[in-house]
């Protein structure tokens, strides 16, 4: 039987992540993943795909929509989904072997099957062949990730009622295409097809999109995606989807109790995701979860178990792929002894639709309830010389500080490229910097981050210079 001093269960983000660490550590790792290609849902069903196909529909709708303002025309413009479709592939490809490739490197074990503790220190795996290998560790990490939840009585058939790993398969651009859940996963699918020219249905149960966010975020950015051609029923509960051979019928009720009807050719279920621990055999290794199936840990990401650890989609916490890969680290180096942290307020939270959405800190909500005494700057993009050269003037950089000290509590950005520049933000406020500090950095003209500095300003009393 083979011997590793880690073992880690799931290659996502989280996993390879860990994996490698570990070998930097100098641990004999050993990394076991149940598909034939390493990346988790992440890089193969998740970020790097959605992303793909993000880009893609987004240079045919700025193609169509705003090349003749630049002064370039075009004749015959037509969307090439199943082209889109294969560069997306390509891309899932290389990205999944750059990580086969940094197994190799860091000289970690690769172990394809289904894994499965026997004990605590004995992890079975199954391959495709049902053969059965065992190994033994002194420390496992577990890493499965997650899966995509499901509405009770809602049946995913996978051809018209589909999940987000159907929606990066569609062999057509929808006619009407109904979603399911206002959250990240929803938008960012939704977009890709409106702009491709789907109309595009939300039917979302509370009262808001991305309503775990910045409220001011979910205003803005359904009135932009509005304008896009989404349409929007907000406190809808769907009561019943069913699905035809080349349609779907999906009924809802307002919060009224008022019946509505919609058809469409698909519906996209994504009203979130679900931990995957399916066949662990947990209980065999004595790990305990909670009522919502996540796996219990401590403040070091150690299960009740001395030795076995959980990171990413399977314990509390946003289901984020960089939460996932600091937790990979974390885990490793506690191993190792060493002490590291997270501070878990600061993992930024992302929206990669047009304009992008990005978020870190509290919002002003929870400031609210918690009688946090603020204040708040912004400043939109429109007022922006970056923005409207590009014609990205839709949205604004929201700061919230502290009303005495003026430390940075949140930032909220929906704009071009705010995936990016939320990094900002999270750098400003790891080292606990005020809105003045910020306010008096020198930022490069014209950038979209020239809008953080003003909103920093706005929040120093009321200084910003250019609105």
């Amino acid at each position: 039987m083979d011997s590793f001093d880690v073992t880690v269960i799931g290659s996502g983000p989280g996993g390879y992540v860990a994996a490698i660490r570990c070998a930097q550590l100098g641990f004999k790792t050993a990394l076991i993943e149940k598909y034939n290609t390493l990346g988790g849902t992440c890089l193969n069903v998740g970020c790097i795909p959605s992303k793909a196909l993000l880009d893609s529909s987004e240079h045919f709708y700025n193609a169509k929509t705003h090349f003749s303002e630049h002064g370039i025309e075009l004749n015959d413009l037509k969307a090439n989904l199943p082209q889109m479709i294969k560069r997306k592939a390509a891309v899932v490809k290389q990205t999944c072997d750059g990580v086969s490739f940094l197994m190799k490197k860091n000289k970690v074990t690769v172990i394809t099957g289904h894994a499965s503790f026997k004990n605590a220190t004995i992890v079975s795996i199954k391959g495709a062949d049902d053969k059965i290998t065992e190994i033994e560790t002194k420390h496992t990490i577990i890493a499965t990730g997650s899966k995509p939840s499901v509405l009770p009585g809602i049946t995913i058939d996978k051809k018209r009622i589909i999940t987000s790993t159907e929606a990066l398969e569609l062999n057509e651009i929808p006619k009407h295409l109904i979603i399911i859940g206002g959250g990240v996963i929803g938008l960012e699918l939704g977009s890709v097809y409106a702009r491709l020219g789907a109309k595009v249905t939300v039917v979302e149960f509370l009262d808001s999109i991305i309503a775990n966010m910045d409220r001011s975020l979910g205003k803005e950015l359904q009135k932009v995606l509005t304008k896009e051609g989404f349409e929007f029923l907000l406190s809808h509960k769907v009561t019943s989807v069913k699905g035809g051979a080349k349609e779907v019928n999906v009924e809802a009720e307002n919060s009224k109790g008022e019946k509505i009807k919609i058809k469409g050719d698909y519906c996209l279920v994504a009203v979130g995701r679900k931990p995957y621990t399916e066949e662990l055999d947990l209980e065999k290794a004595g790990v305990q979860t909670d009522e919502r199936g996540r796996i219990i840990t401590d403040e070091h990401l150690q299960t009740n178990v001395p030795g076995i650890y959980a990171i990413g989609d399977v314990v509390k916490g946003a289901m984020l792929a960089h939460k996932a890969s600091e937790e990979g680290v974390l885990a490793a180096e506690i191993i190792a002894g060493q002490q590291p942290h997270i501070n878990y307020r600061l993992i930024p939270g992302v929206v990669y639709t047009w304009p992008e959405v990005a978020s870190v800190g509290f919002t002003e909500e929870e400031l609210k309830v918690g009688a946090v005494k603020y204040k708040t700057g912004s400043f939109p993009f429109k007022a922006s010389g970056r923005a409207r050269a590009s014609m990205d003037t839709d949205g604004f950089v929201k700061v919230l500080a502290d009303a005495a000290t003026d430390e940075i509590l949140g930032v909220h950005i929906i704009g071009p490229r705010a995936a990016d520049i939320i990094a900002e933000a999270v750098v400003a406020m790891e080292y606990r910097a005020s809105a003045e500090d910020i306010a008096r950095m020198s930022h490069a003209h014209p950038t979209f981050t020239e809008a953080v500095k003003e909103a920093c300003l706005a929040a120093t009393d009321n200084r910003a210079i250019h609105i």
